[in-house]
């Protein structure tokens, strides 16, 4: 996939940016790879560095507003210095390491709704720093990721929406400053219970932690409430668990705790 932009910062008669992936898809701890391909315009410039960066969408809250701000969370430098000549081609050959708390945006072929996911092409040249365009890169779930949704939606749950929330999930290891979570309607055996289903991945190298939760229905004279759920998955035994078993037996106790369930 090739992304072609004359950089905006330089001008006319400035050089042209082509970053080029050999693959736009990606999973959260994996590689994108390709090329920066740079062309000369019709001056020599001297480049101070090159850089990629994977931004996303990110909810703010601040006081009693909230607000939606693109937020990078990775960057690499992939060239330092190095002198452009008039008309000149210079490709860059990059494979960057994505986090593995890089949020997913592709679920079962389709992309989640209210997600966005890109990589910028950072051009410095003579102080001068152009940011250029968000190119669209798909993320796609883990095995293990894969595992948990897979025993939601055969329980019966639907995808509604995804975001990136900016704070911190007590009490789970956490390195990004921001934290995803994808929706669900409920299903239909615990619509009298549960308003909404919220999951957030915490990924590893070594595991996968799971946060649940679920926004309760009030009855008519109880209010409802959250729970939370938290657990952690082992990439190597994953399969051995029946996670729709496992994750209905937590829903329902839960529930039941309010009386919601008999």
């Amino acid at each position: 996939m090739v992304f072609k932009r004359m950089m905006k910062a330089f001008g006319v008669g400035g050089p042209t940016v082509d970053t080029v992936l050999t693959n736009p898809s990606c999973y959260p701890g994996g590689y994108l790879e390709g090329q920066v391909k740079i062309v000369g315009g019709d001056h020599d410039v001297a480049i101070e560095h090159v850089a990629l960066g994977l931004e996303t969408r990110v909810e703010v809250e601040s006081g009693d507003s909230e607000y939606e701000t693109t937020k990078e969370f990775h960057r690499v430098h992939v060239a330092g210095a190095f002198p452009l000549t008039a008309g000149q081609r210079h490709d860059i050959p990059f494979r960057i390491e994505t986090p593995w708390e890089t949020p997913v945006t592709e679920v079962y072929g389709q992309r989640l709704h209210g997600m966005t996911m890109g990589l910028r092409t950072e051009l410095s040249v003579a102080k001068a720093v152009d940011k250029g365009d968000l190119d669209q890169v798909s993320v796609h779930p883990l095995p293990a990721q894969e595992r948990i949704l897979d025993a939601l939606v055969k329980l019966g749950f639907r995808f509604s929406r995804a975001d990136n929330e900016q704070g911190r999930v007590h009490g789970v290891q956490q390195a990004l400053p921001f934290y995803q979570e994808i929706e669900f309607y409920p299903a239909p055996q615990y619509a009298n219970a549960i308003k909404q289903l919220e999951l957030t991945f915490v990924a590893t190298p070594q595991h996968l932690q799971v946060v649940l939760e679920i926004d309760k229905r009030g009855g008519a004279f109880t209010e409802g409430r959250d729970a939370f759920g938290r657990f952690t998955v082992d990439y190597a035994t994953v399969d051995q668990t029946d996670w729709a078993a496992q994750l209905d037996g937590w829903l329902r106790q839960a529930c039941q705790r309010r009386g919601l369930f008999s």
